[in-house]
């Protein structure tokens, strides 16, 4: 059965960072782009970072979080990667990895949840002091 699993959430203070990890069980992950999303309470989910599965690694990021989160991938652990750092408070949200068939991240793409078939069940972060 094919399941992704987020993983890495936590407490942190503001300025801190956390890497979150997104597993896929059942299926090669290298064949899918990976996005990353979050829901803070009483917003819908965002799309903040998405990264293709072809070899040029291309990758979008919501301004939102251009310049402090990284995303990445490391298909023979089957595992995708965001990199969180100088966290603030407004990155408070359930945090969830989902995977598409033919997407292609770049600058030009904006991650829509209808894209993403497999979702994670998500990990909290929240940033407080």
């Amino acid at each position: 059965q094919a399941q992704l699993a987020e993983s890495g959430g936590g407490l942190v203070p503001p300025g801190g960072s956390l890497r979150l990890s997104c597993t896929a069980s059942g299926f090669r992950l290298g064949y899918y782009a990976i996005g990353w999303f979050r829901q803070a309470p009483g917003k819908e989910r965002e799309g903040i970072s998405c990264i293709s599965s072809t070899d040029d690694g291309a990758a979008y990021y919501a301004e939102s979080v251009k310049g402090r989160f990284t995303i990445s991938r490391d298909n023979a652990k089957n595992t995708g990667y965001l990199q969180m750092n100088s966290l603030n408070p407004e990155d408070t949200a359930i945090y969830y990895c989902a995977t598409g068939p033919d997407l292609y991240c770049d600058d030009t793409y904006n991650p829509d949840v209808r894209d993403f078939a497999s979702w994670g069940q998500g990990t909290q972060v929240t940033v407080s002091s």
